[in-house]
């Protein structure tokens, strides 16, 4: 049996940070709409099931019943780095994970989460501009099983920790990517050396870097190319066959595998 998300216990444990209301929803069709809706920053918008989320260039993220984590904080828009902030919120995800179920992620550009021994996608993020600052939302894979994922290239805590149907506290790693998300978005407020030092490890644990991809830039034309880095502000670097260089704000970026 899975249990409901707790929005008291988990209000209590966050209750140092920015997060001033935790709103747990059975249903919702998208909580980055809902979030984006209410307008009230800092407000964590969950759901146990979501029907109708997004993902990056438009797509549906499918979900299963108290098996995920379907999270979005609308925050004010960062006055300086504002690139980064997807970025950052990856690397936040990637230490909850991390601290509250030992596993530790790769990092796909700009804020995928992968598992590092099959590189299945454990983790998406989508950030969205508003007049109000900017929607954050998190689609995390927790408890799903083989035949709950939405498509073959997906996995999820469960799965790659060997947990049994119920075993993973859902409560706890949203409190833990709360906490965190908190502290990367003081860490672009305070610049300087933290945030250097929050860039670094980002690029230390993004496997992109370094990796051959293929970048579709629009319309179903593929360029293949190899990522070299990720600049200051936030971009990825790449450099085409031809030895021509270029650098990403967008677009959808699928790493290469051996033999292909």
């Amino acid at each position: 049996m899975r249990p409901p998300l707790d929005p008291v216990l988990i209000q209590a444990r966050i209750k140092e940070t920015s997060i001033t209301r935790v709103d747990v929803h059975d249903e919702v069709t998208s909580t980055n709409a809902l979030a984006q809706d209410q307008r009230e920053p800092w407000v964590a918008v969950v759901a146990d099931y979501q029907t109708g989320g997004r993902g990056r260039l438009g797509r549906t993220w499918s979900e299963t019943p108290r098996a995920g984590l379907a999270v979005s904080v609308l925050v004010p828009t960062p006055p300086y780095a504002v690139g980064w902030l997807p970025l950052l919120t990856g690397l936040a995800l990637r230490r909850a994970i991390a601290a509250s179920v030992d596993v530790r992620a790769d990092l796909k550009w700009p804020n995928d989460l992968l598992d590092p021994a099959t590189g299945r996608k454990l983790a998406g993020i989508l950030c969205e501009v508003t007049p109000a600052g900017v929607v954050i939302g998190t689609g995390l894979n927790v408890d799903h099983q083989r035949d709950e994922l939405p498509v073959p290239t997906a996995t999820s805590l469960a799965l790659v920790t060997g947990r049994a149907p119920g075993e993973l506290d859902r409560g706890a790693v949203l409190t833990a990517y709360l906490i965190a998300l908190c502290e990367a978005y003081a860490v672009l407020l305070a610049r300087g050396d933290r945030l250097r030092s929050a860039q670094a490890e980002y690029r230390a644990a993004c496997t992109t870097i370094g990796a051959d991809v293929e970048i579709d830039r629009g319309g179903g034309a593929l360029v293949r190319a190899r990522a070299s880095g990720v600049d200051d502000d936030g971009r990825l670097l790449v450099r085409d066959a031809d030895g021509r260089a270029s650098a990403l704000a967008a677009g959808d970026v699928r790493h290469v595998r051996v033999g292909e």
